[in-house]
């Protein structure tokens, strides 16, 4: 069987057909098919001058001879079997066969220029019957087929000699051996011809034509042997071999297509395994390129439904899109992509053989588009969270607003900074307050002061120099941390002491003030605004960024106390400046007395009905001095010192002792406990919560421990594995403040947590804040992709409980249910609660199922 590639261009069925522009096929091809029909013109003339005798079997004159040879070969070809390489195909015929037997009944050196005649009258026909008009392949394919019989002529003529007896074993290798030669010289020129229109590796062709040819080979090879012996001992038998020619060709058309569909889908395995990707772009470019691994096709086109606008489109050609000139297109196959009844869009591809079997190929695209379908849908659905947690955690760290960083960036990010820095290096922390801003508020409107605020942050990202960080704090509140203090000395500065850097702190303030009161419009009306600016001095080394802020807000407060621009931090006004070395003392003695941390309550509720469904356990520490101090006026001297495990004890034994009694009245809800990253580092906290629990008699899933996101600055490992143990006992995990810091999402990747407590913050701005509103939104579709509960915290007016059910969130807390309860006071308001929640329906579907 001869092996030459059929090459030709694709069309769409239901579209405009595929344009290729003036190209043609390569520089290179073209050079190879002038070689090789100008060969053969030369060895077939030189072969019917050149006298050979050939054995005499049927007494034909010459020229019956000679025609009986070409429609031997005309025959041979005629009954082609093709399979694909890359984006041709290669097609195999009966050309061994009708060597042989041409070779016993035509002069042999008339054999070129009949194979040539045959070959050429055999594929007008084909052509002609595809309506193609490919003439340079017809005459490439026929000189080719020309020059194997050359080769096989002079082979086996040589092994046999002139009018060599046919049943001799002489005549028999010598035709075996030319049929070889025609073999190798017709897949060779096949070969050769593929690897220049870049269809496919040559070593990859050579191969699969050699996997598919041999056994029909050796099968062309005895039919040919087979006829000589029946045309030499009993022409009777000639009448047998159209069936078993027929039994043949269904086999190695069936080897042909086996092996088509075994190449197909470890392709298409291949191909599927590579459709993976965490966006749209990547599985669409892993997808083209299966595609024309798989189907071996000109160009494939993806089109992804998106859910806004118009689809995108991605398209990719084959290794060498150049149709050769006059060849018609293969079918296109176009199937839409669907996942589960949602269409995700639509797989083109076009093919590249006009006469391939396209039931099989629509069965293959069909099942690669599911495939496909199945992927572009993950990544869809991998990028919608990835910008989801992207928001969440731009808006944890950023005003949403004027888009300044807020306080949290400010104090992660500026303490960051101060670590960096030499311990004696000097920096300031400006503190800017809008003086009479409410007036601003109240007489034209919040959008006016918010357009204020808007105004002076651009002014402040402006004036901002290289390192410095500016942020919103909160109102009209903002500040301005100086990484860099150049000091400043005169000549009654001693040698031996420390040139002085609050003058240029000060200085950059009233420069900050004078900038920002130049005068603005806002709704219309041309405004002035009056700034008060707090400054803080000190070493990076000697305090952090929150000292920082709490030391230019006593200045901020002079300044406003003064009615002056700019005020400096003076230890002399700050009541609280040596109270910190006094608190870790006080702190003991208040754990072992009786009257001063106190415990309050306050409920969690369903924010339809206004039912409990929780009590978060809060301590308050009725200073003897100071009075009732806030958990954050000492929460860091806990966290920094060594009372942390004694004051989480007293915290978790008092909380479920509260919850006890409330269990004890019928009240089957869980209590909440803070805990601090530190205590989460501690390897025998589960034991210390299992104990506790026993001593109560409370069940581990009424005890919810919450956890700040500042535990992901711990040591994950040990972490992970004190709450995998706490999981594991029952006992909930919270996430509290959730949205406000970093680490949020990393978080809750890692551990499974039972609940998120969205911060107050969000659910204060979330009315008049589209971003705040967002963050919430993005919260409670996280909590239910997670299977958590979501709680609001700080709910205080109705407009922010009817926007938060309308955002799908389910629970809340804040003093529009409840202040925060005495222990003995938290029954009575539960009890309370409870019995005025109205009953929870749930509306009952059309068809009257629940």
């Amino acid at each position: 069987m001869t092996s030459q590639p059929v090459l030709t261009t694709g069309t769409r069925r239901d579209r405009t057909p595929l344009k290729s522009g003036p190209l043609s096929r390569p520089k290179a091809g073209r050079v190879l098919t002038w070689i090789v029909v100008v060969t053969a013109l030369l060895v077939a003339g030189a072969g019917m001058i050149v006298p050979l005798r050939g054995p005499e079997i049927v007494s034909l004159s010459p020229a019956g001879a000679i025609g009986a040879a070409v429609l031997l070969v005309a025959a041979a070809q005629l009954a082609r079997l093709r399979f694909r390489v890359g984006r041709g195909t290669v097609s195999i015929s009966w050309g061994e066969t009708a060597f042989i037997v041409g070779f016993a009944l035509a002069p042999p050196g008339w054999l070129p220029a009949a194979t040539l005649l045959g070959a050429v009258g055999a594929w007008v026909v084909i052509t002609w019957l595809n309506d193609q008009r490919v003439v340079a392949d017809l005459v490439h394919l026929a000189a080719s087929l020309s020059l194997g019989a050359a080769a096989a002529t002079t082979i086996a003529y040589a092994i046999t000699g002139p009018a060599a007896p046919l049943g001799s074993a002489r005549t028999q290798v010598g035709l075996i051996a030319g049929a070889f030669a025609y073999l190798v010289v017709t897949m060779g020129l096949a070969v050769l011809t593929l690897s220049l229109h870049r269809d496919a590796p040559p070593a990859q062709i050579a191969v699969r034509a050699l996997h598919a040819k041999l056994p029909m080979f050796v099968g062309n090879v005895l039919v040919g042997l087979l006829s000589l012996f029946a045309l030499v001992n009993g022409p009777i038998w000639l009448f047998g071999l159209p069936p078993s020619l027929w039994l043949l060709q269904r086999t190695y058309r069936y080897h042909l297509r086996a092996e088509e569909e075994r190449r197909i889908w470890e392709a298409f395995a291949r191909a599927t395994r590579t459709l993976g990707g965490s966006s749209e772009l990547a599985v669409a470019a892993a997808g083209l390129r299966g595609a024309l691994d798989v189907f071996g096709a000109l160009r494939v086109e993806i089109e992804v439904l998106q859910r806004t606008g118009s689809p995108r489109r991605y398209a990719a050609d084959g290794a060498s899109h150049d149709p050769t000139p006059g060849a018609l297109p293969g079918p296109v196959i176009t199937r839409t992509m669907t996942v589960g009844g949602a269409e995700v869009g639509e797989l083109t591809v076009w093919l590249s053989e006009p006469t391939l079997p396209v039931a099989r190929d629509e069965l293959a695209v069909s099942a690669y588009g599911d495939a496909l379908a199945g992927a572009l849908h993950d990544a869809a659905a991998h990028e919608r969270l990835a910008q989801l947690e992207e928001k969440v955690a731009h808006d944890g760290v950023h005003d949403p607003l004027t888009g300044l960083a807020n306080r949290s960036a400010l104090l992660s990010d500026g303490d960051a900074l101060l670590h960096s820095f030499d311990r004696d290096r000097q920096v300031a922390l400006l503190l800017l307050d809008l003086n009479d801003f409410r007036e601003v508020n109240g007489t034209l409107g919040h959008r006016a002061g918010d357009a204020m605020l808007c105004t002076v942050a651009e002014r402040l990202t402006d004036l901002a120099r290289e390192q410095e960080l500016v942020a919103r704090l909160g109102d009209d509140e903002f500040a301005v941390l100086l990484p860099t203090i150049a000091t400043l000395t005169d000549s009654a500065t001693p040698l031996h002491e420390t040139p002085n850097p609050l003058p240029r702190a000060v200085r950059r303030a009233r420069e900050l003030v004078d900038q920002l009161g130049l005068p603005m419009e806002i709704g219309g009306v041309r405004l002035v605004t009056e700034i008060a600016v707090g400054v803080a001095v000190s070493s990076a080394g000697s305090t952090d960024l929150a000292e920082l802020i709490r030391r230019a807000g006593i200045a901020l407060d002079q300044a406003k106390e003064l009615h002056v621009g700019v005020a400096a931090y003076d230890s002399a006004h700050d009541a609280s400046s040596t109270d910190h070395l006094a608190l870790p003392a006080e702190l003991y003695d208040a754990l072992t007395a009786d009257d001063q941390l106190m415990l309050v309550l306050q409920p969690e509720v369903d924010l339809q009905t206004g039912a409990p469904t929780g009590v978060e356990a809060l301590i308050r520490w009725k200073h003897p001095r100071r009075g009732m101090l806030n958990p954050n006026d000492f929460i860091d001297t806990i966290e920094h010192g060594e009372l942390l495990a004694p004051f989480t004890r007293y915290v978790l034994d008092h909380a479920l002792a509260a919850a006890a009694d409330w269990a004890g009245h019928g009240l089957e809800l869980p209590v909440s406990v803070n805990v601090s990253a530190r205590s989460l580092l501690d390897a025998t906290l589960p034991a210390q919560v299992a104990d506790a629990l026993r001593r109560h008699r409370l069940g581990a899933g009424r005890l919810v421990l919450e956890i700040t996101e500042s535990v992901a600055v711990s040591d994950q490992e040990v972490v992970d594995e004190v709450i995998a143990a706490l999981r594991e006992m029952g006992v909930q995990i919270s996430v509290d403040d959730f949205g406000t810091g970093f680490s949020s999402l990393s978080f809750v990747t890692r551990v499974a947590v039972d609940e998120l407590k969205v911060d107050r913050s969000f659910v204060t701005d979330m009315t008049d804040s589209p971003a705040a509103a967002a963050v919430v939104r993005g919260a409670v579709e996280l909590g239910a992709r997670l299977g958590a509960r979501v709680v609001a915290e700080g709910v205080e007016t109705a407009d922010q409980r009817a926007a938060l059910l309308a955002l799908g969130c389910t629970s809340a807390q804040g003093y529009h249910f409840s202040r925060p309860l005495p222990a003995d006071k938290i029954v009575a308001a539960l009890n309370q609660l409870a019995q005025a929640a109205p009953p929870k329906v749930i509306p009952l579907r059309a068809d009257g199922a629940s």
